[in-house]
């Protein structure tokens, strides 16, 4: 079985606006390896958050070959990448992404009745929140929490599939530097628990720091870092 928990050769991605073609990916390739903390940094308009969503089974390039956790996932439908995103993938956003009126306890439970966890889902979810120091906030909605135990509970949430990545899209971005801090600290403790590969887009050099190695897309492709 292959080290590698992403493995991406000669990535296109290629957007129709009219009669006007877009090529947002142009022959990328990296692979990242099981367990790694990695950043992929890049400016407005350089494929990166199209890489993102490829890497997140949320779109499929237009060719070449993206593997994930030893499966395949370029050319599945739109089912069968649903699935694969639902048990493979935990996200972080910027924006935390909670319902507003469900409890944490709720939200932490949602990707388990997508996938179908019937038994014992309250008690992962329980322990999924302990683990990121929110055992005393499990029935607080989110407009009851800081920024900071929002994130925290949206962490909770990636993690209780036990996914095979974590893909943190700017997870400091609306958070104060202490917040912040704490966040990024606590994203690095469960990569060190859990061995969770965690991908980290970023604009930020002050996390990017914080990973092991920095991807830098530019035009498409990997301009450092591969």
């Amino acid at each position: 079985m292959s080290d590698w928990v992403i493995e991406a050769e000669n990535l296109t991605k290629i957007y129709k606006m009219g009669d006007i073609e877009v090529h947002a990916l142009c022959g990328l390739s990296l692979q990242i390896a099981q367990g790694e903390i990695v950043s992929i940094m890049g400016p407005s308009g350089s494929g990166k958050s199209t890489l993102m969503n490829i890497i997140g089974c949320l779109d499929r390039p237009t060719s070449g070959e993206y593997i994930l956790d030893s499966e395949r996932v370029s050319d599945l439908s739109d089912d069968q990448l649903a699935s694969i995103r639902n048990r493979k993938v935990g996200f972080v956003f910027q924006s935390f992404n909670l319902l507003p009126r469900a409890t944490a306890l709720a939200n932490v439970e949602l990707p388990m009745r997508y996938a179908g966890v019937g038994r014992g889902r309250r008690e992962r979810a329980r322990a999924a929140l302990e683990s990121v120091g929110l055992g005393d906030r499990i029935h607080h909605r989110p407009n009851e929490l800081s920024g900071g135990q929002q994130q925290r509970v949206a962490i909770a949430r990636a993690l209780v599939n036990e996914p095979a990545i974590i893909l943190a899209d700017e997870p400091t971005g609306n958070l104060d530097s202490r917040s912040g801090e704490e966040i990024m600290q606590l994203l690095l403790s469960l990569n060190r628990q859990r061995g969770t590969t965690l991908i980290i887009v970023t604009h930020d050099p002050d996390v990017a720091v914080h990973t092991q190695r920095s991807i830098r897309i530019r035009d498409g492709v990997v301009e450092d870092g591969s």
